[in-house]
């Protein structure tokens, strides 16, 4: 059986709601949660520490019914956004909070060990008020991990924290979660969270599971229109005219993809396609085996920081790609250019 096991879980509380979710996790999994505000995301976690009590389904873990247990004898720890560190206790005090009942030298040892993982061991003298907030949120993080929990829930850690402080905080909770061999499941709203730190994602709306799987999985093979523009992935219904040699023609709104998923011929399926699997040149490429060339036009150029989305258009057909900066500027591209979207065979995924 697997470590965490939920069954058909349900609890209604008016405005917000789950219904008939069902997942499991193994040992070690990190698990992102991701979906619109007011999904039922936090009450799933809320129900899994043993805040709210279901009105059907159950929850197991390692093989124990964990679902009416109280939330002191699961050994689940949780950290929120605002990270509730006690204002009048140094960090030290703050990381032991939850080591009472150890004696005080393996007190001291654990202390150390977690505050050094996530770089603050020399801030253990000082006080919440006079840390940033990313050193505060590291302090939060040692507390629920000091105790080394069977399993963190974790609400939007790391959200109020600027660009700069958020990699260098993933790239210090990772080692940390894995050093302790620790269960995560953690909601977000920011992709990199889901890239740099979880193996597995679950897609919430309106209090139902859409997805649940492997990175790969949803990101490449979304079930849905939703599902796709909310990974940012580019979905269109086709059909299939030939299938030989494990590769696969569909016809999308009059043009033709290859894909080297297999599909039967007539068959009607949709084709998702990710902005970073795009190639996009002003030079008319080579024709190569499995490989699709597309002329297509620029349309519009959107800056997202140090990548840019360009907004392609072929016939009916509209394209995103995820770019650097430099590739523009190195490319000399501008609204109304003729290029060519080149993606391979192997990134054109039948869902």
């Amino acid at each position: 059986m697997s470590f965490l096991q939920i069954d058909n879980l349900s609890i209604n509380l008016g405005e917000f709601h789950l219904q008939q979710v069902s997942f499991a996790l193994e040992q070690s999994d990190y698990l992102t949660i991701i979906g619109p505000t007011g999904a039922g995301k936090t009450i799933l976690l809320e129900s899994i520490i043993g805040f709210w009590k279901p009105d059907s389904g159950r929850i197991s873990m390692e093989n124990r019914d964990i679902t009416d247990e109280l939330p002191e004898r699961r050994r689940i720890g949780i950290v929120y956004q605002d990270y509730a560190l006690l204002p009048h206790f140094t960090v030290y005090k703050n990381i032991a909070y939850g080591l009472k009942k150890t004696e005080e030298t393996n007190i001291r040892e654990k202390v150390l060990d977690i505050s050094s993982s996530l770089g603050i061991d020399h801030l253990l003298h000082r006080k919440p008020a006079t840390l940033s907030g990313g050193e505060q949120q590291r302090a939060a993080l040692a507390r629920a991990l000091v105790v080394r929990p069977k399993l963190l829930l974790m609400d939007e850690p790391l959200s109020a924290l600027d660009p700069k402080t958020r990699r260098e905080t993933r790239i210090l909770l990772k080692r940390a979660i894995r050093e302790r061999d620790t269960t995560v499941i953690h909601i977000t709203h920011d992709m990199k969270d889901v890239w740099a730190l979880a193996n597995k994602v679950a897609i919430f709306r309106e209090g139902r599971l859409l997805q649940f799987g492997s990175i790969e999985q949803v990101f490449t093979r979304p079930r849905s229109e939703f599902i796709a523009d909310f990974v940012g992935a580019s979905i269109f219904d086709g059909k299939v005219t030939a299938c030989h040699s494990g590769v696969s023609t569909i016809q999308i709104n009059g043009i033709n993809l290859v894909s080297l998923d297999h599909a039967d011929p007539g068959t009607e399926v949709k084709v998702a396609v990710r902005p970073e699997d795009i190639i996009v040149t002003k030079i008319p490429p080579k024709e190569i085996s499995a490989q699709n060339i597309i002329g297509a036009r620029l349309d519009e150029i959107v800056s997202e920081g140090n990548t840019c989305i360009l907004k392609l258009s072929s016939g009916r057909i509209s394209l995103d790609v995820l770019v650097a900066n430099n590739a523009v500027e190195r490319l000399q591209l501008e609204p109304g250019d003729e290029v060519y979207a080149i993606i391979k065979g192997a990134n054109v995924r039948i869902v």
